[in-house]
């Protein structure tokens, strides 16, 4: 706190010339304190609320709002509940002084006032408020530093999310934006089946990694021009069960590491669950499962695929086809949206499919606003032109 900043004193007390008698007893402390004097409770109570006040000073017996009305108003007033208060009492009412300090009186004093006793105790109670303005100051500052500190945690962890899930995207070549696009589409489809915010964040950050998985798969199968051979789409069928392991979340092995290089600050606590981590790997096992059962690697059909995976199915399959991919050209937005209302009760949940039909304009913006270069195939430099269309 600065010390030259003068401190100020709200005296209150509906008797004017008592006030004017303090005016004058306190003249000497012009230079070091800053002294309203307010004869009306009321006005004391607007004053203290525009007001920084360091101390107030009240009397008990007023008429309109007594003193025992303000202190619980001041107490009672997230503005004013810090500031410190001398209550002014007869030396007989002892009842009184008691109610007073249960309201949360910070001194007492009697009336009449001696002036050494009152700049004694004024003193006080201003070190008292210092003291106070001092620990919020500091405690401030740690609530910014830990908002700082958990800010930058949050954008780490998303960059590792982004960073992690364009590892699944071809290594020759640039897919673009499509895990972008992906999670900005499940964001608008879960929020138009009404689902709970908590839930539609976790998608939007865990959908980007449903394809993490395809690291595992050889680039001559993942990159191939053309339609994959029975044999090489079995192969290809494995990321699912790739990405899943990847993603599931194996505590026991992570404390091990952090035991032994005594980071015991990120133990985990419980069972170790992380729900973002049980997402993810819940979408890269299950978003290529088929409402009808036909899908893989497990054959779910109906409500026992997750809903996370039917959104991001949808969300995914309307990218891919959007979109080119070394085995096929990309489809106009009415082509796509036809195979994929042919597919419906099939291929994907009607409730996700109404959901994705509301939010139609929304996934186009989301298009246009990430949308990729041309693609052209390395070895010719001509866009690919094969209509065999198989989503893997």
């Amino acid at each position: 706190m600065n010390p030259n900043v003068k401190k100020r004193i709200l005296f209150v007390d509906d008797e004017q010339n008592f006030l004017e008698g303090m005016r004058r007893m306190l003249r000497a402390q012009d230079g070091v304190w800053d002294m309203d004097f307010i004869a009306n409770a009321y006005a004391a109570f607007d004053q203290i609320c525009k007001t920084g006040y360091d101390a107030i000073v009240s009397d008990i017996k007023m008429p309109c709002m007594d003193g025992f009305e303000l202190l619980g108003k001041i107490r009672n007033t997230e503005w004013t509940k810090d500031i410190p208060v001398l209550i002014l009492t007869g030396s007989n009412e002892n009842h009184l002084k008691q109610r007073a300090l249960d309201l949360g009186a910070t001194d007492l004093l009697n009336k009449p006032v001696n002036r050494e006793d009152l700049i004694a105790r004024l003193r006080s109670m201003l070190r008292l408020k210092s003291y106070q303005d001092e620990i919020t100051a500091q405690n401030a500052l740690l609530d910014r530093k830990v908002r700082e500190r958990t800010l930058e945690l949050e954008e780490t962890r998303l960059d590792i999310i982004w960073r992690l899930a364009k590892m699944a995207e071809p290594r020759d070549y640039d897919t673009g934006n499509h895990i972008v696009r992906v999670g900005y589409y499940c964001w608008a489809i879960a929020g138009a089946l009404g689902l709970e915010q908590e839930y539609i964040e976790a998608l939007f950050l865990t959908s980007p990694l449903h394809d993490i998985g395809k690291i595992g798969i050889p680039d001559d199968i993942l990159l191939k021009p053309g339609k994959l051979s029975p044999e090489e789409f079995e192969v290809m069928k494995k990321h699912c069960a790739i990405g899943a392991e990847m993603l599931r979340h194996d505590c026991n092995c992570k404390d091990a590491f952090l035991e032994e290089r005594r980071l015991h600050r990120y133990k985990t606590t419980g069972n170790g669950s992380n729900p973002l981590l049980k997402m993810a790997s819940t979408i890269a096992l299950s978003h290529h499962e088929r409402w009808d059962g036909t899908g893989y690697p497990s054959g779910l059909a109906g409500d026992k695929i997750p809903m996370e995976s039917r959104i991001v199915a949808l969300s995914d399959v309307y990218d891919a086809l959007c979109s080119v991919r070394p085995y096929k050209p990309a489809f106009t937005e009415e082509e796509s949206l036809t195979i994929i209302r042919d597919e419906v009760g099939t291929h994907f949940d009607p409730a996700v499919y109404d959901a994705f039909e509301k939010s139609i304009d929304k996934l186009r913006s989301i298009r246009i606003r990430f949308s990729d270069q041309t693609y052209r195939h390395p070895d010719n430099d001509q866009p690919i032109a094969n209509k065999d269309l198989q989503i893997s």
